[in-house]
């Protein structure tokens, strides 16, 4: 069995933390292949190293004396070294980065360095291999990652090395310029090891024990999910729930390896599976509850709206044309209605209306602004009947109007429209009525 670990910044942050990381590495002989991100804050009033890194080269880019930054984030690795007890010295390493600083090497290769150093510290403190993801991932001369090529120099790349850390966040172009990934950062680069050595298990260590059934900042102590689906994991994603970056969930989805996010500081916990399909029940009808703040509704209304063809298109255009897209569209016989983001909509809200009435010569336009749409999700809901009806009945009790309603063919989701005002009390509500009393 091979398994792929990443490991977030604050996993990271200090020796103590490094420690830990070894343990959890050591503890399983299939743990082979390591993604390492920079050292994260070690408290709330602390530097990330990457942040480190980017203010020093502003200086560099600015003429500027950037050593006594340079030697600041030199001395927070080598406190995770004399920490370690480790006999490693980075001193060729920062004279390199001082030198390419100088010759202004760039932002992304400013930043890849926090990753670095800690692949080599990591390597050095587990007995394992260094690759340097500048060899194996690449970017093409656009910048863009060229998945087809790394996926063929990393598989054999790693056939030669029977335990090896790859430093997540970066790679390079063919002519060795440094490319870091804009965004998903090490979880991307630990997706795409993982499918390359077709691991069985790709496991995202952080520090919580894996998905909640709702946001903490609403919810007290939310339940935490055992195993959700990559489709209902894209569904909560896309309404805000902070997981995985779709870009990290690729790679590893199209090969079919499960990820399992765990917690560094709580290794016993079994943290959240996440899979292609299951036969599993989820513990609960839903799998989660996320939402965004910020739409507005434009409720589009005209007699005989059903007969003439071409109706929905003409009001869609009046979107496109605009550069705006849309999130939902629920419908009615003589009504459409279209959810905006408030924020990109606000600048050409007349330039849309116009449109409408022009291409689609509508009998009344309203629009309704502040407004939240949140998202139901689970693969539970097909089989069990009257879920939407407990959903009306949990904001009823908790007095809060309902705008709209939208439920998917798939029967995964179900979209709720509220007022940003009643945006956490709908939260709490349908958590409550679903994982709390599970009527």
């Amino acid at each position: 069995m091979i398994k792929v670990v990443k490991f977030g910044g604050s996993s990271l942050a200090s020796a103590g933390q490094f420690a830990k990381v070894g343990e959890i590495i050591r503890g399983d002989k299939n743990r082979k292949y390591v993604v390492p991100s920079a050292p994260g804050k070690r408290n709330s009033k602390d530097t990330k190293v990457t942040d480190m890194l980017y203010e020093c080269y502003e200086k560099a880019e600015a003429e500027q004396d950037f050593k006594p930054q340079l030697r600041k984030i030199k001395e927070r690795f080598n406190n995770i070294i004399n920490g370690l007890n480790m006999k490693l010295s980075l001193d060729e390493e920062f004279k390199i980065i001082a030198s390419n600083f100088s010759e202004k090497a760039g932002r992304d290769y400013a930043a890849s360095r926090g990753e670095y150093l800690n692949g080599i510290i990591m390597s050095k403190y587990l007995g394992y291999e260094f690759i340097d993801a500048a060899e194996v991932i690449r970017f093409d001369k656009n910048g863009e990652f060229d998945g087809e090529t790394t996926n063929k120099i990393l598989s054999e790349r790693l056939k030669k090395s029977e335990t090896a850390v790859i430093p997540g966040f970066y790679g390079a172009k063919e002519d060795g310029t440094v490319v870091t990934f804009s965004r998903g950062g090490s979880d991307i680069t630990g997706s795409i090891v993982a499918k390359a050595c077709r691991a069985d298990m790709y496991e995202n260590w952080t520090d919580v024990s894996g998905c909640l059934v709702a946001d903490p900042r609403i919810v007290d102590n939310p339940k935490p999910i055992k195993v959700i689906t990559y489709r209902e994991l894209r569904e909560l994603a896309y309404m805000g729930a902070s997981v995985l970056h779709e870009d990290a969930v690729f790679p590893v989805r199209k090969a079919g390896i499960p990820i399992n996010i765990r917690n560094t500081n709580a290794p016993e916990d079994e943290g959240t599976l996440i899979v292609e399909s299951t036969c599993q029940p989820s513990k609960y009808t839903i799998t989660g509850v996320a939402g965004k703040k910020g739409f507005v509704a434009v409720n589009v209304e005209k007699d005989m709206m059903n007969t003439e063809i071409g109706f929905g298109r003409k009001v869609l255009e009046a979107f496109e044309v605009n550069g705006i897209s849309f999130e939902h569209m629920p419908s009615g016989i003589d009504t459409m209605t279209i959810f905006v983001h408030q924020e990109e909509f606000a600048g050409k809200e007349q330039q849309v209306l116009s449109a409408i009435h022009r291409l689609a010569e509508p009998d009344v336009i309203d629009l309704e602004g502040d407004l939240a749409l949140i998202a139901v999700v689970g693969r539970g809901m097909k089989s069990t009947r009257g879920t939407a009806g407990r959903i009306f009945s949990a904001l009823s009790h908790a007095n809060v109007n309902v705008k709209m309603i939208d439920q998917g063919s798939s029967e995964l989701n179900i979209i709720i429209g509220v007022t940003n005002n009643d945006f956490e009390t709908a939260i709490k509500a349908i958590y409550d009525i679903f994982v709390e009393t599970q009527l």
